[in-house]
């Protein structure tokens, strides 16, 4: 599936925010985490199927109002965290588009049947073998 990344990153809202971890008394002192708001229920770039399809698929990631927030907070960058949540995003969106192979049944080859007999047959000798003899 093929998205138009231009046209939803122009749908992408980002807020900055204080990041916790490393980065010492900097981190009490610049946004560098960066979170991703984006409105799957009102994008213009993606179609009805797709927006249902995804709405199913990250059902659990999405508020009430079909807002999917991602945040990021890897890095001291503010613009490396901006770059890692939107390529994410992408990267989920792409994931939950994407549809699955039709699964084709096969038999279980005769030979493959032959050999688990043999096998159960093999164990249940050796098994036999073990227990004392019948006197009587």
């Amino acid at each position: 599936m093929i998205l138009d990344k231009k046209g939803i990153g122009r749908e992408l809202k980002f807020k900055a925010i204080r990041s916790s971890g490393s980065g010492g008394q900097h981190v009490n002192k610049v946004a560098t985490k960066v979170e991703l708001s984006f409105d799957l229920q009102s994008s213009l770039f993606l179609s009805v199927d797709q927006k249902q399809k995804l709405i199913q698929t990250y059902a659990s990631m999405l508020s009430k109002e079909g807002v999917l927030r991602l945040s990021s907070g890897k890095t001291r960058s503010q613009l490396r965290n901006k770059e890692l949540v939107t390529q994410r995003l992408f990267d989920l969106l792409e994931a939950g588009l994407k549809t699955q192979k039709k699964r084709k049944s096969t038999t279980v080859p005769r030979a493959v049947k032959r050999k688990r007999q043999e096998d159960k047959r093999r164990h249940s000798d050796k098994k036999s073998s073990r227990k004392p003899p019948k006197i009587g």
